[in-house]
């Protein structure tokens, strides 16, 4: 798969000119790909809000980012967990209170192999609660801003979306009967697929001016299955992380940083690595697998999730 739209290095953030009045939401930004995208981001004079889980990572990584790019970096964190319904509103009310344009919501964080199944403090599967759900109420709360500010959402996607059962088990969401790590973080990834390419439909028919955005970043060796995989899973990952077909984190952020930013871009689309089995390579325009955005049953997932957060989209 050879995508030559930005010549045979794929796009890099040598494309990227000055973001200086720009704001960018992401969450998740304080480790792996999401804290390298804070840093591309950052470097370009943008601003950058960062909703995380840990208060304590998160100081850190502010710290971090100041101490590469000047105390002036324009850098600050709002608690969230996105397993949270509860706290997903609360960190968005305080978006809206401080944050007066978003330019991108970027939906970086993620939670992936969790071994046994686990419920979050809102009774959903926890790869499902957390991935798919806590963005779906997190873009739907921020969205008249982004909208006002003609911005954008990006949905950081993963190629785990072509494991498992390709569609939605909608009658078992919470995988009561035959939890298994991988097909469930697949079913959560193919989820927040489904959610954007649906979205994108629903603001063309109300014609608005918002884009959407999915990318995923390939294998990149990020602390995410370090951070809630299982100890086999772990132990596998650490010695893949060790050969060339894993690439560094900072460039498994590009194709997020590329959908926050460049122009042109197509909606219907997943952009990442175009490398052999696009784990790696020159970033551009994937593969997209059609049962990514089934139509019935996007349009099923939507309604569930509506009903599932509590949350009703005004489009």
């Amino acid at each position: 798969m050879t995508d030559t739209t930005f010549g045979p290095r794929g796009w890099t953030p040598e494309r990227l000119g000055s973001l200086a009045g720009k704001t960018f939401v992401i969450t998740g930004g304080n480790a792996g790909a999401g804290f390298q995208a804070s840093r591309i981001l950052l470097s370009k004079g943008a601003r950058l809000v960062m909703l995380n889980r840990s208060a304590e990572k998160s100081t850190a990584a502010v710290k971090q980012l100041q101490a590469e790019f000047g105390a002036a970096a324009d850098v600050s964190f709002v608690r969230m967990d996105l397993a949270e319904l509860a706290s997903v509103r609360a960190a968005a009310e305080e978006v809206l209170q401080t944050v007066p344009r978003i330019d991108a919501l970027i939906c970086n964080a993620a939670i992936a192999q969790v071994p046994t199944r686990t419920l979050t403090p809102d009774g959903f599967e926890s790869q499902l609660g957390t991935n798919h759900y806590g963005h779906f109420l997190l873009s739907g709360l921020l969205f008249g801003r982004i909208e006002a500010s003609g911005g954008r959402i990006v949905v950081v996607a993963s190629l785990g979306y072509n494991m498992g059962i390709r569609t939605i088990q909608f009658d078992d969401m919470n995988w009561d009967h035959n939890y298994s790590p991988n097909p469930v973080y697949s079913q959560s990834k193919l989820a927040q697929m489904m959610f954007a390419y649906e979205l994108q439909d629903r603001l063309k028919a109300a014609g608005k001016e918002v884009g959407v955005y999915v990318c995923h970043p390939g294998a990149s060796a990020t602390s995410l299955i370090a951070t809630s995989g299982g100890l086999l899973t772990r132990m596998s990952w650490w010695l893949l992380s060790r050969t060339p077909l894993v690439q560094s984190a900072e460039k498994g952020s590009w194709p997020e940083v590329m959908c926050a930013t460049e122009d042109g871009l197509e909606p219907r689309a997943l952009y990442g690595p175009t490398g052999p089995m696009q784990t790696g390579g020159p970033v551009g325009k994937g593969t997209l697998n059609p049962h990514a955005h089934d139509k019935a049953v996007m349009q099923r997932l939507w309604t569930v999730s509506a009903a599932a957060t509590g949350f009703s989209w005004d489009l």
